[in-house]
């Protein structure tokens, strides 16, 4: 269905513009809003009759657009992401990530706005990325992005504790306990002791006889 637009809505259009659009979507989303109206006699002769009030707003439009983009392109951006020894990004940059930059230091832009090569930025660098402005006019912003050392903590080595081993541990660990060690023994005075020394045995003497007298 064809409605006129009482509002800007990128990248549909600008405020006074005639558009086609779906009736679900005007139904929905643009006419609760009123974001646009039905295209008919009398909506037209409201516009006509607002015609100068809309150019002079649009004027207006691109004097702040061009200021802004002087502002844009003398900003220098940089951006401090977590990153690997390789230079690699733990996540990435992308245009939410620029817009929500840009608005912290004082430059509200919408994320629909921001174009980056490739929609987003995976390692240190610096590149050029597109903000879009009013009427097809945009700025050219260089970013710098920087990598953010990590600090990784030394953990001691672990300490093995009864009760606390793998099965398979444990169990070598038993079979180890077990096992008899093999000390000498020593033996003790009171067994040498009791060794049966050989008992002498008496052996009678023969006694000679004496002839008779």
């Amino acid at each position: 269905m064809k409605v006129i637009l009482n509002k800007d809505l990128s990248p549909l259009g600008e405020e006074g513009d005639v558009k086609d659009v779906a009736k679900g979507y005007f139904r929905n989303y643009l006419y609760p809003r009123g974001i646009a109206v039905p295209y008919n006699e009398e909506t037209v002769r409201i516009f006509e009759s607002r015609k100068d009030e809309i150019e002079a707003r649009k004027v207006e439009k691109r004097k702040d657009a061009a200021g802004f983009r002087e502002k844009l392109e003398a900003l220098e951006l940089s951006l401090t992401m977590p990153a690997g020894p390789n230079g690699k990004l733990y996540g990435a940059v992308t245009a939410q990530t620029v817009a929500e930059e840009l608005s912290k230091q004082g430059y509200p832009t919408e994320r629909k706005r921001v174009e980056l090569p490739g929609n987003s930025f995976k390692s240190v660098g610096k590149y050029k990325i597109t903000v879009k402005l009013y009427e097809g006019a945009a700025a050219e912003i260089t970013l710098t992005v920087l990598a953010q050392e990590i600090k990784t903590e030394t953990k001691p080595a672990a300490t093995v504790r009864r009760g606390k081993l793998r099965p398979a541990v444990a169990e070598e660990v038993a079979v180890q306990e077990s096992v008899p060690s093999e000390t000498p023994i020593t033996e003790s005075p009171a067994m040498e002791s009791s060794v049966e020394e050989p008992v002498p045995v008496d052996i009678e003497t023969p006694v000679a006889e004496t002839p008779a007298e």
